[in-house]
């Protein structure tokens, strides 16, 4: 049978660059199928794709999570290519995402724009370099990754991936959920490096660095938790043990000296913070089980996916 290929590019006021991006993946994938979801534009982004034979569709929820969330429970396709309509990616290498797809080595394929320099190359914005170290220094640490680049928009699925992923993330946050989902629920994951250019002159990056690049280390934090609760809330069990200790020790010390307490509030303060430590610990232990079984569970769903 014939191998279906869908192409989602989520656009938002892409006017300058969506035609040339359709045109591109029209010529190097002419079977494919390409959607453009328009995610509130304001100028003819839609139209321009329309014009170009592109499948257009709308998403009135503001945000690229919520696009995704969209393009991934209305499209079915054997392998999806997802990439940002800004012209910066570039079609010709999408040959690249999908080989290792095809061969059964991946289910995410990753369009690596830092190892070979043309991201720092092109790149204008010095703080988004940071922000994309930073994040991916974070999740390799946390998760035992090997991730070259985190924050790309240009990547490859197969049907499993995108049909057992639950979109979480409403923004730009969605790059990061899916790099922690494929390390928590070990997808086989495969980066190869491609080129990167800027965006054309006149077209503008709807990526604030700094908002969005706090609801990123927000996302982060928050998946750490709901994945790794049991070294979550040990770290701070850990915390609030040292510092109990810290206010405990004087007054024990005191004690075994004279029989007596006579800095009652801090042997109140270092007992309440040795209580939140057990606490935290007991949480962690708890959430763990949870989380374990939960895992369980999707296990069971991705065997009930090979099996329709």
């Amino acid at each position: 049978m014939k191998e279906k290929i869908a192409v989602l590019l989520p656009a938002y006021n892409e006017e300058l660059t969506i035609q040339k991006v359709v045109q591109d993946f029209k010529q190097v994938l002419p079977d494919a199928d390409i959607y453009v979801y328009d995610n509130n534009s304001k100028d003819k982004t839609s139209i321009l794709a329309q014009e170009e034979g592109a499948i257009v569709r709308f998403e009135s929820r503001q945000g690229k999570g919520n696009v995704v969330r969209s393009m991934f429970r209305e499209i079915d396709a054997d392998y999806y290519i997802m990439v940002d309509a800004d012209d910066t990616y570039p079609a010709t290498e999408v040959e690249k995402l999908l080989a290792p797809l095809r061969q059964g080595k991946a289910d995410m394929t990753i369009g690596d724009r830092l190892s070979n320099g043309t991201y720092a190359k092109e790149n204008k914005r010095g703080f988004h370099q940071f922000g994309n170290n930073l994040v991916k220094s974070l999740i390799n640490r946390l998760y035992k990754g090997n991730y070259n680049d985190i924050m790309t928009g240009y990547r490859g699925f197969n049907r499993l991936f995108v049909k057992t992923f639950p979109v979480l993330s409403p923004g730009f946050e969605i790059e990061t959920e899916l790099s922690i989902h494929a390390l928590d629920k070990r997808f086989r994951l495969v980066e190869v490096p491609i080129t990167y250019q800027d965006r054309p002159e006149g077209s503008e990056s709807k990526l604030n660095t700094f908002s969005d690049g706090f609801k990123v280390l927000k996302t982060i934090f928050n998946l750490f938790k709901d994945y790794k609760p049991f070294l979550f809330f040990s770290c701070l069990s850990l915390a609030f043990f040292i510092l109990g200790l810290g206010v405990g020790i004087p007054v024990i010390s005191e004690f075994t000296k004279t029989g007596l307490i006579d800095k009652f509030p801090s042997a109140v303060l270092a007992t309440g913070l040795m209580i939140l430590a057990a606490l935290f610990f007991t949480a962690g232990l708890i959430l763990d089980t949870i989380v374990r079984q939960h895992r369980m569970q999707y296990e069971l769903k991705v065997y009930d996916y090979y099996e329709k």
